[in-house]
C-alpha cells in the first residue's frame, strides 16, 4: 500500500486535549492533540461503526466513544476499554509550516 500525506487542517485549529474530526478521501478522521502531539485516527468506532464527534473526551492518552464508552489509545489506536475488542486505523501524521498532514493508506 502507498501512502500520500494529504493536507488535513491548520495545526492552530486543534487545541490540547481536544479533537477534530475531519474528512480525508470520504474517510473519517479524528484528530487529537495530547502532550503537544497531533495523532489521527479512524474515525468510526469499530464497536458499534457509528462515527466519533468533533468533542470526545481525551481520557489518559484515550478517546472514548460517546455511545457506549469504549475507548483506544490515540498513540496506536488500540482497543481499551469494552465494548471494544477490535482497535482502530491509525495514520502517519506530519507538520509542515503549520498544517496539519495526514497520510491514508489507499
Amino acid at each position: 500500500m502507498v501512502s500520500q500525506f494529504t493536507k488535513a487542517c491548520a495545526e492552530s485549529e486543534i487545541e490540547e486535549g481536544k479533537t477534530k474530526v475531519i474528512s480525508i478521501e470520504n474517510k473519517p478522521v479524528i484528530l487529537v492533540k495530547a502532550d503537544g502531539e497531533i495523532y489521527a485516527l479512524e474515525g468510526i468506532c469499530s464497536h458499534d461503526g457509528g462515527e466519533f464527534g468533533a468533542d470526545e473526551k481525551v481520557i489518559d492518552g484515550q478517546i472514548e466513544c460517546p455511545r457506549h464508552g469504549a475507548r483506544f489509545d490515540i498513540r496506536t489506536g488500540e482497543a481499551t476499554r469494552m465494548p471494544a475488542i477490535v482497535g482502530i486505523n491509525r495514520f502517519d501524521v506530519k507538520i509542515e509550516d503549520g498544517d496539519i498532514y495526514v497520510a491514508i493508506d489507499e
